[in-house]
């Protein structure tokens, strides 16, 4: 027999669609023992959160999030808004006894996350963040790879997360669809939006970073605000890159910039061991490459595994061997994990803990691109 999970959504963009599909779909591919319903949704608009709500298939909406939290009816919190508003809503949300899904990053910065862990942590509710990319089952594979000890030792781990979205100088900044341009709504920029992905898979594949010494550029500085409708100051980070020392020994290069002509959404990332190197790029999300020096010399190189088979990771909830999934399918993955670990009452990773050794790395990297200086997590 189910038990009914009901969801209460914070925002309805972007991340509110993908997160709601999720909690549709999860429940028909995967056994659980507890089944996601679709009980509220709430944004301050209440023409298009109704609208949303119709589409979606929720039972009602709200338009003060106060309210949603504080019904009876609502097990879970789901928190979809830019991230200013992940604090007070997650604080509020553990204090009224919640079970709370946020998206990343976690916070604004490493002092409200503390404040955020201590919460969740203090009210005793299950939590995780939404890092997606660790559910794309060829990420889980290589992590399971790794864990084996197949690379050997780590000597080098690098990622770059690129688009080209911002190039324009008539991009206004601020407001519902370009929030992330406002470092008031977002924190950051491409440090916290991008490569906040970027270091969360690498902190989950290959450990804890050690020190970082970054740089970062912004390459407008005013843009028109939408909420004023003046030109204003642009106080995010365009571009950023950054080297670090893992604490397994190993080397790390990081970029990420939305000035990169000609891409939309490239995220790759390599680890070259003393054995073998693995790579993965989110264009071609479900292949893994993968080397092995063990092999006969002979046709020793590079190898495109297919992740597509019953005994890869999350692919017997799927089709046949050889029909790929796509990017929806890692947020139906995290929601059947979090289903999984309230039944079994084991935390789902990334937690709210987790999450802050992300947020830890991101606020080091903006502090060493702004003292020119090497920074220690």
């Amino acid at each position: 027999m189910t038990k009914p999970l009901n969801i209460g959504l914070i925002g309805y963009g972007f991340m509110g669609r993908t997160h709601s599909n999720a909690y549709r779909q999860a429940p028909q591919f995967f056994e659980c023992d507890v089944k996601p319903v679709l009980k509220a949704c709430c944004a301050r608009n209440e023409e298009s959160i109704k609208a949303f709500a119709e589409n979606w298939g929720y039972e009602s909406y709200e338009t003060d999030w106060r309210k949603l939290i504080a019904r009876d009816d609502i097990d879970a919190v789901d928190i979809c808004t830019p991230n200013n508003l992940h604090k007070e809503i997650a604080i509020a949300a553990a204090e009224a006894g919640k079970m709370i899904l946020c998206e990343k990053p976690l916070a604004m910065d490493v002092a409200e996350g503390e404040e955020m862990c201590a919460a969740v942590e203090k009210a005793g509710v299950p939590n995780t963040v939404w890092y997606n990319y660790r559910r794309v089952p060829a990420v889980t594979l290589a992590k399971k790879l790794i864990d084996e000890g197949r690379l050997g030792r780590v000597f080098h781990y690098r990622a770059n997360f690129l688009q080209d979205w911002t190039i324009s100088e008539d991009l206004p900044q601020g407001g519902a669809a370009l929030w992330r341009l406002d470092a008031k709504a977002a924190g950051s920029g491409v440090t916290g939006d991008l490569l906040a992905h970027c270091i969360d898979t690498a902190l989950w594949l290959n450990g804890g970073i050690a020190d970082v010494n970054a740089m970062t550029e912004t390459f407008i500085k005013e843009r028109v605000h939408q909420e004023t409708g003046e030109k204003q100051a642009v106080t995010i980070d365009d571009a950023c890159t950054f080297m670090c020392h893992f604490s397994n020994g190993s080397l790390g290069q990081f970029e990420s910039t939305r000035y990169a002509r000609g891409h939309k959404a490239l995220y790759t990332w390599e680890i070259n061991g003393e054995n073998a190197s693995i790579r993965w790029d989110l264009h071609d999300l479900h292949r893994l490459e993968y080397f092995d020096h063990n092999d006969e010399s002979q046709v020793r190189g590079w190898r495109s595994v297919h992740v597509t088979d019953g005994d890869q990771p999350y692919m017997d909830h799927w089709w046949v061997p050889g029909l790929q999934i796509g990017y929806e399918h890692t947020f139906i993955h995290q929601v059947a994990d979090f289903l999984q670990s309230i039944s079994d009452a084991k935390p789902c990773s990334p937690t709210f803990r987790d999450a802050l050794e992300t947020q830890k790395v991101c606020d080091a990297v903006l502090k060493s691109a702004d003292e020119k200086v090497w920074i220690g997590i």
